[in-house]
């Protein structure tokens, strides 16, 4: 019989509210307790919160709206409630995914206990920074610090675990991340929403999905949607998805349709009723919405790093090397005048890539960590890592 665990996992973000990171945790959350681990979530109460997923507990803090992005929220500590909490059922190990104040007061009550701590790094708040005028190096030394008092920080992708290491951050491993391929499949493409955009069946469709904020470049993604545009007259670009920067976008580049924020199988729809995936971010540690539209069976414009290093290749779809805004623009262009059967071709290799990512693996890799950092051992080696010897780290360093 396989051993279980007593998980405590320890979030500022979480479903309802829509981001990569918060879709992870869920199938995490669900991997864990179909295999019979016992789990307690912890993570702030939302506006609207149904209900909790059946299968684990929870213990909600209260929460503030994160500046800046109204949709994310700050735990606030509850040291007491946690504390009686974890005396009373005492967990195997604890992950931190997230560094704001509920993930720092659950470090040092960790501490506290001597329970031991994995924890992860999802998003690259030191590149956000600089965007929004945060201090960058003070940024990264708060998570390094964090960081490094646990046993162990998994990253999404191989790149940037080499770009941590080479900042001074202590026992890093990978922890891919995987698709749902019966949710985000080719079948749920719909004639009656490309209608809806003007689109008929051999239009070629563009589509970009993710939050509509600075960070994730949509200067570059609205110049590769006006040259999808030029390039083939009668081309159409949708963007899915909301955010700060979502009435600038709006205004300068009133020719593409904005679809807002959209889940399930209505996001789902939306991926598989376009053609090709734009994705122009430069800030990534992984870039869920790649995988999705690979899974949806769309080929991907996106650049030579994070997901796009791992997945993407000239059979599935175009890899542009990185921050390259130029090329990144020529192969808009080429895109749009590729026929809609070549499109699909790629498509279809593109969905074959995604099929491999799933999530039953990599909640088996994820249990092997939580089980060697209970146990007191190096976390497992990561064989991704070790496959790819060509890691990209230079475009963490140079953008700080």
């Amino acid at each position: 019989m396989t051993e279980t665990l007593r998980i405590a996992l320890v979030t500022e973000t979480f479903p309802p509210e829509v981001n990569g990171v918060a879709r992870t945790l869920r199938q995490l959350c669900r991997g864990l307790v179909s295999q019979g681990h016992d789990l307690q979530l912890v993570r702030p109460k939302q506006p609207g919160d149904p209900h909790a997923d059946a299968g684990w507990s929870q213990l909600l803090s209260p929460g503030v709206p994160i500046p800046l992005y109204p949709g994310l929220r700050f735990g606030l500590p509850v040291f007491r409630r946690l504390r009686r909490s974890w005396l009373e059922d005492r967990p195997d190990v604890i992950h931190i995914a997230t560094e704001g104040p509920l993930g720092l007061h659950a470090l040092r009550l960790a501490f506290k206990l001597e329970v031991p701590v994995l924890s992860t790094f999802h998003t690259n708040f030191h590149q956000y920074g600089a965007h929004y005028g945060y201090g960058v190096r003070l940024a990264i030394s708060y998570l390094r610090w964090f960081h490094n008092k646990t046993r162990g920080t998994l990253v999404p992708a191989p790149d940037v675990a080499q770009v941590l290491t080479d900042d001074g951050f202590e026992r890093v491993g990978v922890l891919g991340r995987g698709v749902d391929g019966d949710l985000f499949h080719p079948a749920k493409r719909s004639q009656e929403l490309r209608a809806s955009w003007g689109a008929g069946p051999e239009t070629p469709v563009a589509i970009y999905v993710g939050r509509l904020a600075e960070e994730k470049n949509l200067g570059l993604c609205a110049r590769a949607f006006a040259a999808f545009r030029k390039a083939r007259p009668g081309a159409i670009t949708v963007a899915v998805g909301d955010g700060p920067a979502a009435d600038g976008m709006k205004r300068d580049d009133p020719a593409t349709h904005f679809a807002g924020m959209r889940r399930g199988d209505d996001l789902a729809a939306h991926y598989a009723s376009a053609d090709v995936m734009i994705s122009p971010s430069t800030t990534e540690t992984f870039g869920n919405v790649v995988l999705e539209a690979m899974s949806a069976g769309l080929p991907v414009l996106t650049y030579d790093y994070a997901a796009g290093a791992q997945l993407v290749s000239a059979e599935n779809g175009v890899l542009v090397p990185f921050d390259d805004s130029e090329r990144f623009l020529t192969e808009a262009e080429r895109l749009a005048t590729r026929p809609v059967a070549e499109l699909n071709a790629l498509g279809v290799k593109a969905r074959a890539t995604a099929e491999e990512q799933s999530w039953g693996a990599i909640v088996n890799r994820f249990v092997g960590y939580l089980t060697a950092v209970r146990d007191g051992e190096p976390l497992p080696p990561d064989l991704t890592a070790r496959r790819r010897s060509r890691l990209r780290s230079r475009h963490f360093r140079n953008r700080r």
